[in-house]
């Protein structure tokens, strides 16, 4: 019982990708409405969330309603908790866009080193 009552008061904890605003996209012609950067053909100002666009704003590319775009989520966001983002060399900061260069880009570079070793005959 006690434990029933702790879970209902104590709110849900999210990541800050699950709190940014989710970006949609078109599912006629692919176009992704980002909330960050408004929609500038349609007079959109940057920040407006997708619910509370005006009546009438039809997708710019190809003049779709707004009840066929689909929710794909937030971009460009950290994927943890806000209380985590200073632990580590400040990778906790980085999107998921920005680990995977890091990851890739240094295998290849570890690679490339490695292929030099044959030139030091």
């Amino acid at each position: 019982m006690l434990k029933d009552k702790a879970m209902t008061e104590r709110p849900e904890e999210k990541t800050l990708a699950e709190l940014a605003p989710a970006n949609h996209e078109c599912r006629l012609c692919g176009y992704v409405y980002e909330p960050n950067k408004g929609d500038s053909k349609g007079n959109v100002p940057p920040g407006t969330p997708f619910s509370e666009l005006p009546d009438g704003w039809k997708c710019p590319v190809c003049g779709a309603k707004p009840n066929q775009f689909v929710s794909i989520g937030a971009t460009n966001a950290p994927s943890g908790f806000q209380e985590n983002l200073n632990y580590g060399f400040g990778v906790n900061n980085l999107t998921p866009n920005q680990k995977n260069l890091l990851i890739f880009g240094g295998l290849a570079l570890g690679f490339l080193f490695f292929l030099s070793l044959y030139g030091l005959n």
